[in-house]
């Protein structure tokens, strides 16, 4: 499958924390301007200098993108493996290192299970997205069933 999507089968995102982080981003931006704005307005007995009220605008911005790096997870599957990022690398775990793709009861997010008892969240999948995350996860297992055969989910 070429296109858009490349050689993936599915692209999947979270729903509910990227719309929370990118509203909190602008609220902490606005904020850090505002603040940066006001705070020479009125004499306090503290110097402030035009270099103070750019560090505090500058610094709300700063905190602003950082907070948008959770809106950035994602998993692609496909003929090549799974692919999760979830903040800023991303990690290609082929389908002969996948032992199991799972959702752990009281979890906050999916899981790739890989050998030796180890695993790679998928921040991707979350709880908080409740049926989409279920949805999510039956399409991922789908494809598992399809390019790991040898693990049937007996």
């Amino acid at each position: 499958m070429s296109g858009p999507k490349g050689d993936w089968d599915v692209v999947l995102r979270p729903r509910l924390t990227p719309i929370f982080a990118c509203v909190s981003a602008f609220v902490l931006a606005t904020a850090g301007i505002v603040v940066g704005f006001l705070l020479n307005l009125r004499y306090t007995g503290a110097i402030i200098q035009p270099a103070d009220q750019v560090a505090v605008a500058t610094l709300g911005v700063i905190i602003a993108a950082a907070i948008l790096l959770l809106a950035l997870p994602r998993v692609r599957v496909g003929p090549a493996g799974i692919a999760v990022r979830n903040v800023v690398l991303e990690r290609l775990v082929p389908w002969n290192e996948v032992v199991d793709v799972s959702f752990p009861e009281g979890s906050r997010w999916a899981r790739v299970d890989i050998a030796d008892h180890e695993y790679i969240p998928v921040l991707a999948i979350q709880s908080v997205d409740g049926e989409r995350a279920i949805e999510a996860m039956d399409t991922l297992r789908s494809l598992m069933a399809k390019y790991r055969p040898d693990l049937s989910r007996g």
